[in-house]
């Protein structure tokens, strides 16, 4: 999805006397402003952003992206580790035990020694 937007130099490119008037002055105002947002019919259609920005946005985004998959593997890992416990055959044993008790305790239950 953003991977396809990471290399700039992979982006379509357009030369400067292919855009319409005044390119001069948007590229102006990209250089002080930092990006332009270009609109059709007052609707935003697109922004223009100087590279070192989009290089430091595609930058922040593989990162993010990084740091997810990481996350990822790990609930992953922890959640293989349970499912294999509770396919072991101890657990089935547990649960039986739980089931035939019926809600009865065998032992009393212990409260502290301040209670």
């Amino acid at each position: 999805m953003m991977a396809d937007l990471l290399d700039i130099d992979a982006l379509p490119q357009q030369s400067a006397s292919q855009v319409k008037n005044k390119w001069a002055e948007l590229v102006r105002r990209v250089r002080e402003v930092g990006s332009v947002a270009i609109t059709s019919h007052s609707k935003v259609e697109m922004v223009v952003v100087e590279a070192g920005r989009y290089q430091e946005m595609t930058a922040q985004i593989e990162a993010m992206q990084r740091r997810q998959q990481t996350v990822l593997d790990e609930l992953s890992k922890r959640f293989d580790e349970r499912l294999d416990k509770l396919k072991s055959p101890e657990f089935r044993e547990k649960l039986d035990a739980v089931f035939e008790a019926r809600g009865e305790l065998r032992n009393r239950p212990k409260a502290g020694e301040t209670f």
